[in-house]
């Protein structure tokens, strides 16, 4: 039996297993199971590559973004609006057959856009070429997918179990466990809230079907075993994502209001220009970039007058440190400088 085979029984038997008291251990392993045949499924194939077009873009800019849809959703086309990067438009189906990139200057940054490949349903298991998209998906900043307003919720809901399938966490924290692999000394659990969802036992079947018999494992909030899982991968992707639905001018007021109102949702309509404005401002609100701005021409450099500097912080082995300039600092140090 296969690997894609495999899956689909444990997805199957998942699905047919009543979730109560008395199957949480079965369905905990089942879940451990399924996500190390997914891994597995996603590694990269050992066999030399096909030649062809590839998807490796290098990354640029201050930012990257990922467009991520269905074919025919208006990828392409709102690519062509924001940049001045031409991406093939048509009525048809999977008219982009590459990954292309664009750049939004916006704010004075600039903001790679990725115009991936249309995703199918199956992206995950390699159908179509949703493995390279979903690959170039994991390194992006910000997800934008583009839904199609006249098709209701299905393709959201699709598009999210692939991207959950193949360890993209939307709009979701990485979870709070302090997960710790040791040499010896078997398995040691603690947690520091009520656990409703995980048990000692159930962390430890996990494990074991992981094959680690010893490790330190603190919960530090009331997490599911599929959370649990994540943090033994330690490969999962959390990302902040914005549900765009296009085609606004093709459905009512009452929907479009509808549609507005869910958590993370941006309405547009590329056809006729609506909305797109407050989508960059979503979009720059989301990417969470911060401008900094250099002296001006001609001005005394700091450099030059530099004695030593104070920091307080994570990078330091006691706070405060005097530092040169050759000291690397650290998100949120504190520093103090010192002039001649």
């Amino acid at each position: 039996m296969g690997i894609l085979e495999k899956i689909s029984e444990i997805e199957k038997e998942i699905a047919r297993t009543q979730k109560n008291k008395a199957t949480e251990y079965h369905l905990g392993l089942l879940k451990a199971k399924l996500a190390k045949y997914r891994a597995q499924l996603l590694e990269p194939s050992k066999s030399p590559a096909a030649k062809g077009e590839g998807f490796d873009v290098m990354k640029s800019g201050d930012a990257r973004v990922a467009l991520i849809g269905f074919p025919s959703v208006g990828k392409s086309t709102f690519l062509s609006l924001m940049t001045s990067t031409a991406s093939e438009a048509a009525s048809y189906e999977f008219t982009t057959l590459t990954c292309i990139p664009g750049v939004i200057e916006y704010k004075g940054a600039n903001i790679q856009l990725l115009d991936l490949p249309g995703i199918i349903e199956g992206a995950a298991q390699g159908k179509g070429r949703g493995r390279q998209v979903i690959a170039v998906a994991r390194t992006a900043d910000v997800v934008i997918m583009m839904l199609d307003a006249t098709k209701g919720e299905v393709q959201r809901a699709l598009l999210e179990k692939e991207l959950e399938s193949v360890g993209i966490r939307l709009n979701k924290s990485k979870p709070n466990i302090y997960f710790k692999p040791k040499k010896g000394g078997g398995i040691s659990f603690n947690s520091t809230v009520t656990l409703t969802q995980c048990s000692e036992k159930l962390v430890q079947l996990i494990l074991h079907e992981y094959k680690i018999f010893n490790a330190e494992v603190l919960f530090r909030e009331d997490c599911s075993p599929d959370e649990f899982i994540d943090v033994i991968v330690g490969n999962r992707v959390y990302m902040p994502c914005l549900y765009v639905y296009n085609k606004i001018d093709q459905i009512s007021m009452e929907e479009v209001d509808r549609l507005a109102r869910r958590p993370h949702s941006v309405v547009i309509s590329c056809g006729m220009k609506l909305n797109l404005d407050y989508l960059l401002e979503k979009l720059w609100e989301y990417l969470a970039l911060t401008c900094i701005y250099t002296k001006k021409r001609g001005r005394k450099s700091l450099a030059s007058q530099f004695k030593y500097a104070l920091v307080w912080g994570t990078s330091t082995k006691y706070s405060p440190q005097r530092v040169g300039l050759t000291h690397m600092m650290e998100h949120e140090d504190v520093i103090q400088i010192v002039k001649k």
